[in-house]
C-alpha cells in the first residue's frame, strides 16, 4: 500500500500479506532453523529414528535425513528451501543430507546474531562465501586418496553407521561393493544399473547378488516353459499381438464364413509373429508392451517363454545385462540382436511370490541385489541404507578421495578458516568466523545425540587438532573421546563434504539476502502469519535458537 496526500493507493490484492526488512529475515531464519532441528537428533552413530505417520496409517521409521524431510508436509518457503539442501544431497551423493541441512541451520543461527550487531547481510552472505571456497580448497589438502575393496567397505559402513540397518552393516556393505565394482564402466558407476528386488520372510543375511536381472512378473501362459538355460533372449518394445487402425471401422460380418476368415486372418498375423520370433533362434521375449493370448499360446507350444508389460527401465538394464538390443520391429530381428543369460527361470520365493530370474549372464553391467527381511518396516529402512552405501561407494570409485569422518574435517576447518580470517580482515571476518563456528555444530551434535558434554568434546577435538597430525582425529562417540578416523576405519568421501558445505552455503546465502516477503491470499498467507507469530513469540522471549522440535509448529 502507497500513500499520497493521504489518499490511500492499494497495490497488492485484498488479503496479501507482507513482511519487509528484519522482520521477513527472522521468519525466514526461524522457519530454515525449525527443519534443521526436526532432523538434528539423527545425526552420528547413537542418532534416534524418527516415526512417521502419513494420512493412510502407513509408518515409516527412519533416521535417513531427507526421507524424513520428504515424508513431513512442509509448507513455509523459507523451510522448502532447506528440503531442497537434502534433496540435492541425497541426489548429488547419496549420503550427508543430516549434515547439509543442520549446517544450513547453523550458518543461519550464525548470521542472525551478525545481523543483530548491525551486519549488513550483503556483508555476510560475501563472508560465507570466501569461506565455502576456502573451505574446499583446504578440504582437497585434508583429502587422501582412496582405493582398494578393503577402503570401499569401510566408507558403505560409515555411511551406514547410525540407521537401524547398521547392525548388519557388514552384510549389506558387503553387497554393496561387489555390486558397484561390477557394474563399473571406465571409472564411472551409474547405481541405476542396480536393482534392488525385496523381498520379505527371511533375513537380512540371506540378501544377495544375482548376475542379472530379477524381474516381478510371471509367464504368459502355463504352458511355457518355466525354465530355460543357454537363454537367448529378445528384447522387445513392441506389442505381440493384431495392430489395431489408426481411424475408427467397421466390418460387417453377416455368415458364419466371413466370421471365420476374419478369425483365421488374425491367427494367421499372430502366427507369422511367432514364426519371426522363433526363426531368430530366440527362447526367451521380455516385451515392454503386451501379448496377446493367443500369441502366447503359440509361444508357449514353440518352447518360447514370454513375460509382458516389462518396464521400459528394467528392458533398458536387461539390455546391459544381457548385452541384447532393443527391437522395436518384429520383421526386423537378427540373431545378433539376442542377449544372453546361462539361466532364465520362475522361482518362488518366501513361498507364495513367484519371481523371473534372468541370471548367469556374461559380464552384466547391470545387476539386482535381491533384499531380504523379516518386516516392511525393517526391509524399508534396509533398502535405504543400501541406497547409501552404493552411492557413496560409487562416488570414491569415481573421485579416489575420502576424508575422515567423525567430525574430524568440520574441527579442522574451523581452525583453519579462523585462521584464514584473521588474514581477510574487515567485517567480512566476521562472517568468515561465524561460518567457522557454524561448522562446529557437526561435532556438538555428536556429542550430543551421544549424551557426551559438547563443549568438553569440542574442547579435546580442537586440542587433538592444533597438535601436529592430529588432523584425522575425530569423535568417537562409543568411547566418548577424540581418536585418529583413518586408524578407526571411519570414512567418508570428499564429495559428501564438498557438496554439502556448497549447498548449504547457498541455501543460506539466498535466505538471507531476501528482504521482503509477499504471500497472496489463501494457504500460503495462513503459514506466513502463523511463522510471524511463532518468531514474534521466540523475539520477546530473547531467543532465537530453537528449543526443539515445537518449532515444526510453522510448516
Amino acid at each position: 500500500m502507497a500513500e499520497q496526500s493521504g489518499q490511500p493507493i492499494y497495490i497488492l490484492r485484498e488479503g496479501t500479506t507482507q513482511s519487509k526488512g528484519r522482520d521477513a529475515q527472522s521468519y525466514n531464519i526461524i522457519a530454515a532453523m525449525a527443519v534443521a532441528e526436526a532432523v538434528r537428533s539423527t545425526l552420528g552413530p547413537k542418532g534416534m529414528d524418527k516415526m512417521l505417520v502419513d494420512s493412510t496409517g502407513n509408518t515409516t521409521v527412519t533416521n535417513d535425513g531427507v526421507t524424513i524431510l520428504k515424508e513431513i508436509d512442509i509448507e513455509h518457503p523459507a523451510a522448502k528451501m532447506v528440503v531442497e539442501v537434502a534433496k540435492t544431497q541425497d541426489e548429488q551423493v547419496g549420503d550427508g543430507t543430516t549434515t547439509a541441512v543442520i549446517f544450513a541451520g547453523a550458518l543461519l543461527k550464525k548470521a542472525q546474531e551478525l545481523m543483530d550487531m548491525g551486519i549488513h547481510p550483503t556483508v555476510i552472505t560475501s563472508g560465507y562465501r570466501l569461506a565455502a571456497a576456502k573451505a574446499n580448497e583446504l578440504l582437497s589438502e585434508i583429502a587422501i586418496p582412496a582405493s582398494g575393496k578393503d577402503v570401499l567397505k569401510k566408507v558403505a559402513l560409515t555411511a551406514m553407521t547410525g540407521k537401524s540397518a547398521g547392525a548388519v552393516g557388514d552384510t549389506l556393505s558387503e553387497l554393496a561393493v561387489d555390486a558397484v565394482l561390477a557394474v563399473e564402466e571406465g571409472g564411472k558407476v551409474d547405481v541405476d544399473n542396480i536393482k534392488v528386488e525385496k523381498k520379505t520372510g527371511s533375513s537380512v543375511q540371506s540378501s544377495s547378488i544375482v548376475r542379472g536381472i530379477v524381474l516381478n512378473k510371471r509367464r504368459e501362459n502355463p504352458n511355457m516353459p518355466k525354465k530355460v538355460e543357454n537363454a537367448r533372449i529378445l528384447l522387445l518394445s513392441t506389442a505381440i499381438d493384431i495392430k489395431k487402425t489408426e481411424i475408427d471401422a467397421s466390418i460387417k460380418i453377416r455368415s458364419p464364413e466371413q466370421m471365420q476368415s476374419f478369425l483365421s486372418q488374425e491367427e494367421s498375423i499372430l502366427r507369422r509373429k511367432v514364426e519371426a520370433i522363433k526363426k531368430s533362434g530366440a527362447n526367451v521375449v521380455l516385451c515392454q508392451k503386451s501379448i496377446e493370448d493367443l500369441a502366447a499360446h503359440y509361444l508357449g507350444k514353440a518352447g518360447i517363454l514370454a513375460v509382458k508389460s516389462v518396464s521400459e527401465s528394467e528392458i533398458a538394464k536387461l539390455s546391459k545385462a544381457t548385452g541384447g538390443r532393443v527391437v522395436t520391429k518384429l520383421d526386423e530381428i537378427e540373431p545378433k540382436d539376442l542377449g544372453f543369460a546361462g539361466l532364465v527361470e520362475e522361482r518362488l520365493i518366501s513361498g507364495e511370490d513367484e519371481l523371473l530370474f534372468i541370471e548367469k549372464c556374461k559380464n552384466p553391467k547391470a545387476l539386482t541385489i535381491m533384499l531380504r527381511g523379516s518386516s516392511f518396516t525393517s526391509i524399508d529402512e534396509y533398502e535405504r541404507a543400501l541406497h547409501d552405501a552404493l552411492r557413496v561407494v560409487g562416488v570414491v570409485i569415481e573421485d579416489k578421495k575420502v576424508v575422515p569422518g567423525g567430525g574430524a574435517p568440520e574441527t579442522e576447518l574451523g581452525l583453519r578458516l579462523r585462521e584464514y580470517g584473521s588474514s581477510v580482515g574487515g567485517r567480512e571476518q566476521l562472517a568468515i568466523e561465524a561460518f567457522a563456528g557454524a561448522l562446529d555444530i557437526i561435532p556438538r551434535t555428536l556429542a550430543e545425540n551421544a549424551g557426551l558434554d559438547p563443549i568438553d568434546m569440542l574442547v579435546e577435538l580442537r586440542s587433538r587438532h592444533e597438535k601436529k597430525g592430529g588432523k584425522n582425529f575425530g569423535l568417537n562417540v562409543f568411547e566418548g573421546k577424540p581418536v585418529d578416523m583413518l586408524k578407526a576405519g571411519v570414512l567418508e568421501p570428499l564429495r559428501v563434504k564438498t557438496q554439502a558445505i556448497g549447498s548449504a552455503t547457498e541455501a543460506a546465502t539466498m535466505i538471507l539476502r531476501i528482504d521482503d516477503v509477499i504471500a497472496s491470499g489463501g494457504p500460503d498467507e495462513r503459514t506466513i502469519r502463523e511463522a510471524q507469530a511463532a518468531a514474534a513469540r521466540q523475539m520477546q522471549a530473547g531467543r532465537m535458537g530453537m528449543g526443539g522440535m515445537g518449532g515444526m509448529g510453522m510448516m
